[in-house]
This record gives C-alpha cells, structure tokens and sequence, in this order.
C-alpha cells in the first residue's frame, strides 16, 4: 500500500492512468477498503486529501479482471479518413483574450471563411486546396486589412496530408508561385505607405522561402486543429497526439475520449490534456464533432488557457461546417 496526497487537478482516471491500473473504480474500492471512516472518497477527489494506492500485486489482480469500462469496442473506434470529393465551407471564429492581475482585461476577435477541397490523392498522401475570405478582426486596422489581402492573394494553399489526416506540408500552388510578382505589386499599390512597404517585403520573403512559408501555415489556427492527427489509433479507450498551442508553440499531448458510445452518424470527441501533462498554467479542452463513416471534421470547439508573467492569456476557437 502506497498513501498518495492528492494534488491538484488530480483525478480517479489521471491517477490510475499514471499507477496502470485499468479501472479507476478499483482505486476508490480499495482506498475505502482500507481507510479511516472519516476519509471516505467519491468519485471527486479533493486536493490535499490522503488516497491509499494499491501495490503492483493488487493492481495486476484487479486488471486481471478485464472489466474496465473503456475496453468497449464503442469507446475504441477505428476512425477512417475518406475526404474523395470533399468540398465544403467552414466559419472560423476565435477569440483571445488577456487578463492581468489588477482585472485588466483585453480581448480580440478574429472570424473568417475557408473554403476546402479535396483535389487528389497521391500514393497515400492526400492533397487538398485550402482558401480563406470574409477574414475580419476587430483590432486589425489598416495593417489588418493588409494582413487580410496578403491571405487572400495567396488563395488557395496546397495542404499535404497523410492517409489520416495529418498536415505534412503547407505550400504555394504553382500558379500563385508564377504570378507572384503581379501579386506582389498589386499588394503595393493598394498599400503604398512605407510601413505597408515593410510588412509585404517580410511577406514575400516567407512566401519564397518554401519551409518558412511551411512552417509558418503549419501554425494558422485552422490548420493546426483541422488537420491534428486526431485519428491516431485507440486503446484503452484513450487516444493521445502531440500537438502545440498558441503561436509560441508549446508543446503538448492530448489524449481524447468519445463523449458517447451511442453514436450512429457522428462521433464526438473530447479532448484534454493527457494526465502527464496536467498543470497549474495550463488547461486545454477540446470537442471535435467528425462524420463517423468519412471522419471528416464537421465541428471544433477548443478552449485553452496558460498563465505566463502574471497574465492569464485565454483562447477560444470554433470552427462550424456551413450549409
């Protein structure tokens, strides 16, 4: 017997997760097994509060038992990745929002449309062109009616995915590569101030060089979550990715669950941090709604929050398929 306090944001499933054991009911069973009267517990664990943890010998004598709940073949689908033929509109909306100490509060929204078409596949690899428009931001200004047209100009990227669903790569198509000059000079004639000047000097630069232009789409809100590996293989009813958040790219695993096991022609995923992962400054969640028979994404809603230099920066995006 180990005697654990509970830390905070600990719970059943993260704790028996990190100990291996296959069914967070046996934990409570057994702590109330074994505990005082007074330090019964639920199926909320209070942060602080002593836990009584089995030993490796109890723990494979539960598992053993082959009954944990997630070992359902619902909770451990096969998500397929079909996207022949897709053409669909998505309306993209995200939120941010900066909060300090003193309940100084800053918030920004930014919206807009992208247009996404399968176009082929190649060997196991599927091509797709992507297209941003109606992109509006509330704080944008004129360099965000600049930001806005150096987007569109480029309409659309080539995005390369694998046989799941995973971006591999972002890049020009070769028509926008030819008249990128044209492009270039219209930019300058719509914007013909020298700070203009200046941004669409460092945007061409990013354009022409084919892995900057690839790491830096590989960053874009959309595309980050759309094309995640969120079809990574199940087991024990989890599946975890790594993934990153936020334009500084810290680095995270999500691990994600179906919220339903009735499900027909769509699943739900949820998504939150994996139990190794879990902190203070930082929390994620994640709802992604997918075509059970294409596992095309239908639906997204994330939220996620990360606490740096007493600021508490706050992210929420939607994504919608239109009709």
């Amino acid at each position: 017997m180990i005697v654990h306090f509970i830390l905070p944001g600990e719970t059943l499933q993260s704790i028996s997760g990190e100990i291996q054991l296959e069914n967070p009911e046996y934990l409570k069973e057994y702590h109330n097994e074994h505990c005082g009267k007074n330090e019964y517990i639920g199926n909320e664990l209070s942060p602080g509060k002593k836990l009584l943890i089995p030993d490796i010998v109890k723990i494979k004598e539960y598992n053993s038992r082959n009954d944990a709940p997630f070992k359902k073949r619902e909770l451990n689908p096969i998500l397929n990745f079909n996207p022949e033929g897709l053409q669909q509109k998505y309306q993209v909306r995200m939120i941010e929002t900066n909060a300090t100490e003193n309940d100084s509060v800053k918030s920004s929204t930014t919206s807009f449309e992208v247009a996404l078409q399968w176009i082929r596949k190649e060997d196991d690899q599927h091509i797709f062109h992507l297209s941003k428009d109606n992109i509006r931001s509330e704080n944008g200004g004129k360099m965000g009616d600049l930001a806005a047209e150096c987007i569109k100009a480029l309409n659309p990227v080539e995005i390369r995915t694998n046989a799941k669903g995973k971006v591999l790569k972002v890049s020009l198509t070769k028509e926008i590569t030819e008249r990128f000059q044209q492009i270039k000079e219209r930019l300058s004639d719509l914007f013909p101030d020298q700070y203009a000047a200046l941004y669409i000097e460092e945007f061409e630069y990013a354009v022409q060089n084919g892995k900057l232009f690839d790491e830096r789409m590989k960053e874009d809100a959309f595309i980050r979550m759309y094309f995640a590996p969120i079809r990574n293989a199940f087991k024990n009813g989890v599946s975890t990715f790594d993934h990153f958040i936020t334009y500084e790219s810290i680095p995270v695993t999500v691990a994600q669950r179906v919220e339903n096991i009735h499900y027909t022609e769509e699943i739900i995923l949820l998504q939150n941090l994996h139990y190794a992962q879990i902190q203070n400054d930082l929390d994620y969640t994640g709802k992604f709604t997918l075509y059970t028979k294409s596992g095309i994404v239908k639906n997204i809603e994330i939220n996620y929050n990360i606490s740096q230099y007493s600021v508490k920066y706050t992210t929420n995006l939607s994504v919608s398929e239109m009709s």
